[in-house]
């Protein structure tokens, strides 16, 4: 084999092995990521986002760390409750590494870790609850978890969020019960507002009734008023009449026998009153007509006129 060939082999070899040599010393770590570097099998450093080196066959990446905040669904777990109800609990975790040295060398697998911490905190807070206090409780829950996974996760260098139950299931009888329960809530609801709706109601028809009859009353004493001023207005204008025309008794009484006709109509029986101002008006108007000389018979005096039962000046007296 010539020498140039066996140095061109040599050449093509060296430059490979520096071209790994290179790949492997230098290190780009992204955004939100982290790198744990061992050296010689010792921790060496934590590489956060940017370009490094390393040395090659020296140092090595125990572990590569996202720093984001992260979810992990759990799977439901059975708990039973302080009134003896097994329930069926589905939680989701909110994590995030803030120290990536100590979430490789403190704890294996702390996803797994957090999940058992989960479950047996869960058991422990929801076993002094009933199930009413369960199901109305979910915030109360959630910091109590936080709480204790917080404290127990912070050695491992992760920080807990939140801590949310996404769903909590009582068994097919309980909640069978709790629905009948709900609906017999719903149906009182609505039939006391039904109640209060015609309650309601009739106190506004009581209310609308007494304003119409205090309305009418009003209404009727004021036609009552305007009559009786009516009245007494028009008397006052007859009477004012009579005594401006200054009548004579003559007129008088022919006025009288004008009005009985109208008395005398009808069944019913009458009493008639003959006053004493009448008979003397009658005698005055008798002896006007015997006194003319013809020698005709004078009208006889009135003093007890047909149908009449009772004598001028004495009181009425009933037929």
């Amino acid at each position: 084999m010539p020498d140039n060939l066996i140095g061109l082999i040599i050449l093509a070899l060296i430059v490979i092995f520096v071209v790994v040599i290179i790949a492997r010393a230098v290190q780009v770590v992204p955004q939100s990521r982290a790198l744990v570097v061992e050296r010689l099998g010792k921790f060496h450093s934590v590489m956060f986002a940017g370009l490094h080196l390393v040395v090659p066959f020296v140092d090595r990446i125990a572990s590569r760390v996202d720093l984001r905040e992260q979810v992990t669904s759990f799977p439901p777990q059975p708990v039973i409750t302080a009134d003896n109800v097994v329930v069926s609990i589905d939680s989701v975790i909110y994590y995030q590494v803030n120290d990536p040295m100590h979430a490789t060398y403190e704890i294996a697998n702390f996803i797994q870790a957090i999940e058992q911490l989960t479950v047996t905190t869960l058991r422990n807070v929801i076993g002094s609850l009933d199930l009413e206090q369960t199901l109305t409780s979910r915030d109360q829950i959630n910091q109590q978890l936080r709480g204790v996974l917080d404290e127990a996760t912070g050695r491992w260098g992760i920080r807990v969020n939140r801590v949310e139950l996404k769903a909590i299931d009582p068994p097919p009888s309980i909640q069978q019960a709790m629905e009948q329960q709900l609906r017999a809530e719903r149906d009182k609801r609505a039939t006391i507002l039904t109640a209060e709706g015609v309650r309601q109601s009739q106190i506004l028809q009581a209310e609308g009734e007494k304003q119409s009859a205090i309305l009418k009353a009003e209404g009727a004493a004021q036609a009552a008023v305007t009559r009786a001023k009516g009245d007494a207005e028009a008397i006052e204008t007859v009477f004012s009449a009579i005594h401006d025309g200054n009548p004579t008794p003559d007129l008088l009484s022919y006025q009288y026998l004008q009005t009985l006709p109208q008395i005398a109509q009808g069944n019913a029986s009458k009493i008639w009153v003959v006053p004493t101002e009448l008979t003397a008006a009658l005698n005055a108007i008798s002896k006007g007509f015997g006194s003319d000389g013809s020698g005709a018979a004078s009208v006889p005096t009135p003093s007890r006129l047909p149908s009449a039962t009772a004598p001028a000046s004495a009181p009425p007296a009933e037929v």
